[in-house]
């Protein structure tokens, strides 16, 4: 086991050696997003120059996937030429959606990364407007070779670890799997799960066919306590990356909001895309576009949470289920959702997934949903009183088999059980809002992804991992 873990730290070490001949430095611009529900504004922190070469592939700089509340665009600054350019969205954005947005300010760390250009740019932040357009929010003009730059930063805190490594990070998409809430003597079982769940994900398509793609590294700090805070049990730790429970006041809602505190830590390995393991039992995880996940390694559905996490964070998927509480509050608009997995439904024949849509599927897409509501809300009722009432993850975990088992039972007697359609019912909206299958991962805890979430991973690996051809 030695030898191994020598060969592939110097794999580690090789890999970065080369790309760097080749690879340009990874610049990180850290900013403050501020405001609440009716206003928000921005402010340059600092700039860095991370430790590892640049990860991607330079033939591969510009992003035409069109996912994200937001997009950074990097540009030079006297032509205004396009050079490096990112969907993403942010906890803020989805912070202001909350009920204390409209009462309060708050504001939260934020980062943007680049390969480092060779000239002066500006580097922009875009938002989607009310025609689901981008337009420019905030602009700062960026000197990578200026004084103030930051070029030299402490040692890593610890080794990133190989779990999987199939080529020089350039040519793939490079997942980074860190670990909180893992105390020293935990780092074996930090690496232990680490593994599994990556192995887990490579049997779920199309993660499973593109594999090769894929470099997969693990890092965590050790902390002194096990496991992460859990506010509304009066649990608080303190952990490396300052992970927690209870975001937004959902109990099951795991981010960090420290992002000085992530980005420091991860940039001692090679990353485009985090998902962050805490080692708790409680079930429980998160995701943001393009900026990480989260999951609950030790809970018994941790193969569903991370999958299904990384599926927010890596394609921008939307949740499509509508029945379980969640912080946001709608904003009874209609506009057209940019999440490639559900829709609106404003124009039944131009459908988003017209492609894939079965052969005769009526659209909107008839399905037992009245049954299914009214089982979920004495679902919801029995879940709620378990979390009050403090009751041992065991019967929380047996709740979710029996929900699993009866949603299986229904969905397999429905005429449209396996079509692709338009299934009203989706993004935390029980009207207006549109799925493409009955059932999907991001749907339910069933094991598989619809066509349509499938074929959004996909486009995000070929951005990252292949060459494409003009």
């Amino acid at each position: 086991m030695r030898f191994i873990r020598s060969l592939a730290t110097a794999f580690l070490a090789a890999i970065a050696a080369s790309a760097g001949a080749a690879q340009p430095a990874t610049v990180r611009v850290d900013y403050l997003h501020s405001g609440n529900a009716l206003a928000e504004t921005y402010a340059l922190e600092r700039v860095v120059i991370e430790p590892l070469p640049w990860p991607g592939a330079m033939d591969r700089t510009i992003d035409d996937t069109d996912r994200g509340i937001n997009r950074v665009e990097v540009v030079d600054a006297k032509t205004g030429q396009l050079l490096y350019s990112r969907g993403f969205s942010t906890i803020f954005g989805e912070w202001r959606s909350t009920e204390e947005a409209a009462k309060a300010s708050r504001a939260f760390g934020e980062s943007v990364r680049f390969p480092k250009p060779d000239r002066p740019v500006k580097v922009r932040i875009l938002k989607r407007d009310e025609r689901n357009a981008f337009s420019i929010v905030w602009s700062a003009d960026i000197d990578t070779d200026a004084l103030d730059v930051v070029r030299k930063q402490p040692p890593a805190p610890a080794r990133p670890i190989p779990i999987r490594v199939a080529g020089p990070s350039p040519q793939k998409v490079d997942l980074l799997i860190l670990g909180d809430g893992y105390t020293r003597a935990e780092m074996k079982k930090f690496e232990q799960s680490a593994k599994r769940l990556a192995d887990y994900l490579f049997t779920v398509s199309p993660f499973r066919e593109r594999a090769a793609d894929f470099n997969v590294w693990a890092l965590a700090v050790p902390t002194q306590e096990s496991g992460v805070s859990r506010p509304s049990t009066g649990t608080h730790h303190a952990s490396a990356l300052n992970t927690r429970y209870d975001i937004f006041g959902s109990e099951r809602y795991v981010l960090t909001t420290d992002n000085r505190a992530l980005r420091d830590i991860a940039q001692h390995a090679p990353y485009e895309f985090i998902e962050i393991l805490v080692n708790n039992d409680t079930y429980g995880g998160g995701g943001i576009y393009g900026q990480f996940s989260t999951a609950a390694a030790n809970n018994d559905w941790a193969n569903y949470l991370f999958v299904h996490e990384f599926g927010h964070h890596f394609a921008g998927l939307a949740d499509e289920y509508y029945t379980s509480p969640v912080a946001y509050q709608s904003s009874g608009e209609r506009m057209e959702p940019w999440e490639p997995n559900v829709t609106a439904l404003r124009d039944p024949a131009n459908i988003k997934w017209r492609r894939h849509v079965t052969p005769g599927t009526p659209l909107p897409t008839p399905w037992p949903k009245a049954e299914y509501e009214a089982h979920s809300r004495e679902y919801q009722k029995v879940r709620a009183q378990l979390r009050k009432d403090n009751r041992p993850e065991s019967e929380m975990n047996r709740l979710f088999r029996d929900d699993l088992a009866w949603t299986n039972a229904l969905f397999s007697k429905a005429p449209h059980g396996k079509a692709i359609g338009a299934f009203e019912g989706a993004n935390y909206e029980a009207t207006g809002c549109y799925r493409s299958q009955q059932q999907c991962l991001m749907f339910d805890r069933s094991e598989a992804f619809c066509a349509v979430c499938a074929e959004a991973i996909g486009q995000t690996i070929d951005l990252y991992s292949r060459p494409r051809s003009n």
